[in-house]
């Protein structure tokens, strides 16, 4: 069994290859992605899709804009991933990804 700090970084880990996936399907780089979303280094773009960071709460609009998803359900993906249990709060556990 993972304990909780394990189990934030696989979740951080699958939102990071979620929004890959997103970004490839937009034919974009990293370096694209992050122009587009003006931050100086793309590698924070790197950061995010490895899990090691996450995509900030005030930017959440322009990243579903630029990745091409419906913000509401960008955002309630993301706190599926980065926060479970209010997730869970919000919507059921039975949806919860860290089931």
């Amino acid at each position: 069994m993972k304990n909780n700090g394990d189990q934030a970084r696989e979740l951080r880990r699958q939102a990071g290859q979620w929004l890959k996936e997103l970004r490839r399907r937009r034919a974009l780089t990293q370096r694209e992605l992050a122009s587009t979303l003006d931050y100086t280094y793309y590698t924070f773009i790197s950061q995010i899709e490895n899990g090691v960071a996450r995509v900030p709460s005030d930017s959440l609009e322009e990243w579903a804009q630029a990745l091409g998803v419906d913000q509401a359900e960008f955002a309630r993906t993301l706190l599926q991933y980065y926060d479970p249990h209010y997730y869970s709060a919000l919507f059921g556990a039975e949806e919860s990804l860290s089931g």
